[in-house]
This record gives structure tokens, sequence and C-alpha cells, in this order.
């Protein structure tokens, strides 16, 4: 389990955040998070294959169409997805992977943390970041 020194460290030094199930509809967690990380100084790039543009920024099919670097994903996806999520972001040298509540995915957090990837499961980063910070 990560400690909330861990999660603080690791939120102070990422900058750039694909957001992986990022939603265009305003009512849905993942687009309140990604405004939330917006509003608090992240680079947040929405990954979604069926949309063009969510809250006003260019959005992705997939991690690896991203060509920028990314420092941190965090994905509302079924926990089922999570492998090849995983596998995309050992290509982009993340520093770490954030599973939102509900999402677990021990097959996953294995590959991740064998790539020195940080891992976060079951966990939502909105709430973790107005606790610490």
């Amino acid at each position: 389990l990560i400690s909330a020194k861990s999660i603080r460290e690791l939120l102070k030094t990422v900058k750039t955040i694909a957001i992986v199930g990022l939603s265009p509809k305003e009512n849905r967690p993942s687009n309140m998070v990604g405004k939330y990380l917006m509003n608090a100084g992240y680079d947040v790039i929405p990954v979604n294959p069926g949309q063009y543009s969510i809250l006003g920024l260019k959005c992705f099919p997939d991690l690896e169409s991203i060509p920028q670097n990314v420092d941190l994903v965090n994905v509302f996806r079924k926990s089922d997805d999570i492998y090849p999520i995983v596998e995309q972001a050992i290509k982009k040298d993340v520093k770490g992977i954030w599973m939102q509540l509900g999402i677990r995915n021990n097959n996953g957090a294995k590959l991740a943390s064998e790539n020195n990837i940080t891992v976060i499961m079951n966990r939502c980063i909105k709430i973790d970041h107005q606790d610490l910070f």
C-alpha cells in the first residue's frame, strides 16, 4: 500500500496527466476530476477514442498517440481494461499509474511496478489532492 507521503511526492513532481476515459459529459466524475486537475495547475491530456476535444483540450484515442511526455496516467476505465493501458504507459515512460475509485488490476499493477512505475489503485486523485494540498 502506498503512503500519503509517497502520494504527495508523486503529485508534487508530476506536471502532465493523461486521463484515460475522460468523459465530455460535465456530470461525470472523470470530467469533474479533469477540471479540478486543470485548476490545480496540471497539464491535462484527454484520452478517449470517441472524442476530438474535451474540456477545450485536444483529445487522443490512446496513450501512444500523445506526442508529448506524460508524467502520470489517471484511469477511468473498467478494471479489465487496465493491463493494455499499462503496456502503453510503459512505452510513454510515465512515473505513475492512478486507477480511480473502484478500479483494481493486480496484473497491471505488477507489470507497472516491475517497470518502476508508481501504482495507485482504488483511490480518487481529486480527493487525495484536496486532502494533501
